[in-house]
């Protein structure tokens, strides 16, 4: 029996696997176990920023398992202090809280807001319509999508789900009541769709005349996914609290809420916590991705690749406008809305060893390594117009 029967006889199938069994990985690669190489436009669905097996990454998690893999949060650490210190530096923020996943930063980002909360009279969060925060039932209760939410209920009250970049429905939904509105700067699983620059100077607006908490969720989007450190960067405003998640650990579990001078008195000892949270393995490679990020190249590469494959996928839309409706995102976040279900066309790339992720249906989702060169970029852009012209 191999890999994928086993799999289907022996785990709850919450998981559309794809049809291949995957040996290891090479940079920008996957390499199947007949050998065949694949690109990887998926990049753990934004988690490898530095692609597989980077070698500083390998050399911190080696180095970091002959001292300790793990001594639980009664002790300081100094893989955990050393990251804390890098991203509190490069984002300005004056608190920060480890934890394992987008999920876990949502949870506890949530307790902060209903805590400040409580003790102005707030209580009601919001959100938008198509966001995606993570599958617990606080993430639940900020989204409105039936796949994720169907047969799980009731979630939190107090949670208004608003139309995404709606300023009128936006200012109906915000009250003083309101304690926090979380927000993503682009909604990755809602289709790689970005907000406008309109909508945040309505919520801007809105937060200085309500006072409530804002929480951008940068989980998928941040961390240099955009071109910037935070995508939030492009919009020009700064938020109270931000969730970063699937790059942080270089392809280990971690992620982290940052807080800033608002809420940084919130939490008190006993409050909250996380047994495997800022595991000393996973913060040992998010150093190596946080230094990358901040005192290397990786943003200006994503910048450019970003630029190249955006002007070029825009290209092959207008050859193609019965098979594509639009393109959209920032940086090495974008997204080709097909004009049907885009797995086939996604199949289709698979048979000519590209790997790219579909999302939203109609979406494929482009998010690859932060460092891929060029090369790749062509690799793929070739194999994308080869099927479009075999339609």
């Amino acid at each position: 029996m191999n890999q994928v029967d086993d799999e289907s006889t022996s785990f709850f199938r919450t998981y559309r696997r794809l049809p291949l069994e995957i040996d290891h990985g090479e940079g920008m690669y996957l390499i199947a176990k007949d050998g065949t190489r694949y690109l990887d436009m998926f990049a753990g669905i934004a988690v490898s920023a530095l692609g597989h097996s980077h070698p500083a990454i390998l050399k911190a998690i080696g180095e970091q398992s002959r001292r300790y893999l793990h001594l639980s949060n009664y002790f300081t650490q100094e893989p955990q202090v050393e990251l804390a210190r890098r991203l509190l530096s490069a984002s300005g923020f004056s608190r920060i809280f480890f934890a394992n996943s987008g999920s876990e930063a949502t949870e506890g980002a949530l307790k902060i807001a209903r805590k400040w909360g409580a003790s102005r009279g707030k209580h009601e969060l919001v959100s938008f319509s198509g966001s995606f925060h993570g599958r617990t039932y606080g993430a639940l209760s900020l989204m409105d999508r039936p796949s994720y939410r169907d047969g799980f209920g009731p979630f939190l009250s107090g949670c208004k789900v608003v139309p995404f970049n709606d300023s009128e429905a936006l200012r109906n939904a915000v009250t003083s009541d309101t304690s926090a509105v979380f927000l993503e700067c682009v909604q990755g699983e809602g289709g790689i769709r970005p907000v406008d620059p309109g909508f945040i100077t309505e919520l801007r607006s809105l937060q200085d005349r309500f006072g409530f908490l804002l929480v951008a969720d940068e989980i998928q989007c941040g961390l240099g996914r955009t071109g910037k450190l935070f995508a939030y960067e492009h919009y020009g405003f700064r938020p109270d609290m931000a969730l970063v998640a699937k790059p942080l650990g270089g392809g280990l579990p971690l992620s982290a809420i940052l807080g800033g001078k608002q809420v940084e008195g919130v939490l008190e000892q006993g409050d909250h916590g996380s047994t495997f949270g800022g595991n000393a393995l996973a913060c040992a490679a998010g150093i190596v991705v946080v230094r990358e990020l901040t005192e290397g190249n990786l943003l200006k590469n994503v910048a450019a690749m970003g630029d190249l494959l955006r002007n070029e996928l825009l290209r092959i839309s207008k050859l193609y406008p019965g098979l594509i409706r639009e393109v959209r995102g920032l940086g090495l976040m974008l997204g080709v809305e097909m004009s049907d279900d885009a797995s086939r066309i996604a199949g289709m790339m698979r048979e000519r060893k590209v790997l790219v992720n579909v999302t939203d249906r109609t979406v494929l989702r482009i998010v690859p390594a932060l460092n891929i060169a060029e090369q790749q970029i062509r690799e793929f852009l070739s194999a994308f117009e080869e099927v479009l012209a075999s339609q």
